[in-house]
């Protein structure tokens, strides 16, 4: 049968496979760059709620997502749609598997569709976060098993995604592009692509470097999330201000960038991108030990959290267990839904345990579990603060800010750095971003 295809019956332009939170803004990128657009997603609940204009991506809300439909936009869950493509790029999810290596699950199913479906001239190009090796070792023979070849009868290409979710400064636009291709040609047809509708196309020498700079980006920034981190833990014990020095250090206009203790890392980058490097390392028979220390410091930050907590609650003579604590924001970064790999989780569990009464507040998650059991939901945020023995801020969304905190937190710990924060008229002095009272602590 034919493949469903836009408004216009065209063939499309591009095919993105894997409408989440990089599918989706590159989808609407393309579009809104007057390309014919559609979106193949296996799970059907996806894309019947983008058909009706429903998004759960946060950088591509509903009003954006009609734009795209009323432009033609596709989402489909018929793999036919992938014969009529001339570009297809795959941005599907790459966890870690239970053992702590790269799942590419998600890759291997979603090339084989494309495998069967593939014609001459097509290019292909992956997006998902992987291993470098993995489009020639992995996606090329798949591909290859249509009878076509790489680099002679269709291209194929890796292009590292650098969404960063919730930014509203930089996009799928205004990002530079990196392409690398398993031939020149290759990568003359990626870069020709992107460069319909993004402004710099960078060149990597093949795709292994391609690879190797997403996993280059997010380790530096696992590392040094790291060392802020280790940091805080030492420098209470030395009565050393850890947020001061950061912010000394970075009025340095060389050779310096601040980076920020906080209670964990999240989201699918920092978490989980850096270990798939550490995995293709340890295939050479090295431990990658700068990864391997990060992950471990920094997945001991939870506990860390939760060690404070049982400090502050002693110092007015409560016990952890049945006190009341509220976290406010549970989602892994500000003003965003996002909760993937969110360090909340395991704070949240790690109270639990000790026996503490949880409730949460955040003004982008409406429901939340923590292993598969509900917490209830401070509706007022106001209220929430008066009624709760110790509040933890995990997450530093807009609507915590510092004044308002000082005004209705008797007891919390904040782990973003908020109450440090100069208030209006006192950016230039650091010394007015103290504390109001006792009661309000600072990782």
């Amino acid at each position: 049968m034919d493949a469903p295809t836009s408004s216009n019956h065209s063939p499309p332009d591009l095919v993105v496979v894997g409408l989440g939170y990089v599918g989706l803004p590159l989808a609407r990128q393309a579009t809104h760059a007057g390309l014919r657009v559609a979106g193949f997603d296996v799970n059907r609940s996806v894309v019947t709620d983008l058909g009706k204009g429903r998004s759960h991506v946060d950088d591509v809300n509903d009003d954006a997502l009609d734009a795209m439909l009323a432009a033609g936009f596709l989402p489909t869950d018929e793999p036919e749609i992938l014969r009529h493509a001339r570009t297809i790029v795959i941005c599907v999810p790459t966890p870690l598997s239970g053992e702590g290596g790269p799942d590419l699950t998600a890759v291997t199913s979603a090339v084989s569709s494309i495998a069967a479906h593939l014609t001459p001239g097509t290019l292909v190009v992956l997006e998902s976060t992987t291993y470098p090796g993995t489009t020639e070792e992995v996606v090329r023979p798949l591909l290859e098993r249509s009878g076509l070849a790489a680099g002679e009868d269709f291209h194929l290409a890796y292009s590292p995604e650098r969404v960063d979710p919730g930014n509203t400064t930089y996009d799928v636009g205004n990002t530079p592009k990196v392409v690398g291709g398993v031939t020149p040609g290759c990568a003359e047809a990626a870069a020709a692509f992107y460069g319909r509708f993004v402004q710099q196309v960078v060149r990597a020498r093949g795709t292994r470097e391609a690879e190797m700079a997403k996993l280059l980006e997010n380790t530096y920034r696992h590392v040094n999330i790291a060392l802020v981190n280790e940091m805080a833990v030492f420098c209470r014990e030395l009565d050393v201000d850890l947020w001061d020095s950061i912010a000394c250090a970075a009025t340095k206009p060389f050779g310096f960038q601040a980076f920020y203790p906080g209670p964990g890392v999240g989201g699918h980058c920092i978490p989980i991108d850096p270990n798939y490097l550490s995995y293709k390392v340890r295939t050479l028979g090295y431990p990658f030990r700068f990864v391997e220390l990060a992950q471990e410091i920094n997945a001991r930050m939870p506990a860390y959290v939760t060690m404070r907590a049982q400090d502050l609650l002693n110092t007015r003579g409560l016990a952890l267990s049945r006190s009341r604590v509220l976290l406010l924001g549970v989602t892994y970064k500000p003003d965003i839904a996002d909760q993937r790999e969110s360090p909340a989780q395991q704070v949240a569990s790690r109270l639990r345990a000790h026996g503490a009464r949880l409730r949460y507040h955040d003004p982008h998650v409406d429901h939340w579990a923590v292993n598969g059991e509900p917490v209830d939901r401070a509706e007022r945020l106001e209220e929430g603060l008066a009624d709760t023995d110790l509040a933890i801020l995990l997450t530093d969304h807009g609507v915590y800010t510092r004044d308002l905190l000082e005004k209705y937190a008797d007891l919390l710990l904040d782990t973003r750095g908020v109450l440090r924060r100069p208030t209006a008229g006192d950016e230039g002095n650091r010394a007015s971003a103290v504390p109001a009272h006792a009661g309000l602590d600072v990782l």
